[in-house]
């Protein structure tokens, strides 16, 4: 039986546990499963450790909306729209911005 992408994934990070690109993946793979609170917490442990990936911020931002918690996603927004900035990726701030915005707030 051929390994599904998520199996991939989880075989590469036990040789690599620190790849952030490879979390990420598997919070992705686990949202799209339906474990929303399992990728969430991966994606907000890599905005923790890893700030200067901003993507981990806009999809848990997403993952929280689709949550219904709104403040949370706020605040995750906020945080990946100041790091972004930082690093000069207008493209992502504005995206993370715009999200923002249709949750009512100005960033």
């Amino acid at each position: 039986m051929t390994p599904t992408r998520r199996e991939k994934i989880e075989a590469m990070l036990r040789d690599d546990p620190g790849d952030v690109f490879l979390r990420y993946s598997l919070a992705l793979e686990m949202a799209a499963a339906g474990e929303s609170d399992g990728g969430l917490e991966i994606l907000e442990g890599l905005a923790r450790e890893t700030p200067s990936y901003v993507p981990a911020f806009h999809m848990a931002g997403r993952q929280l909306v689709a949550l219904g918690r709104t403040e949370e996603a706020r605040r995750a927004l906020r945080e990946g729209i100041d790091e972004a900035r930082r690093q000069g990726n207008n493209h992502a701030a504005g995206e993370m911005s715009e999200l923002l915005m249709s949750l009512g707030e100005t960033p």
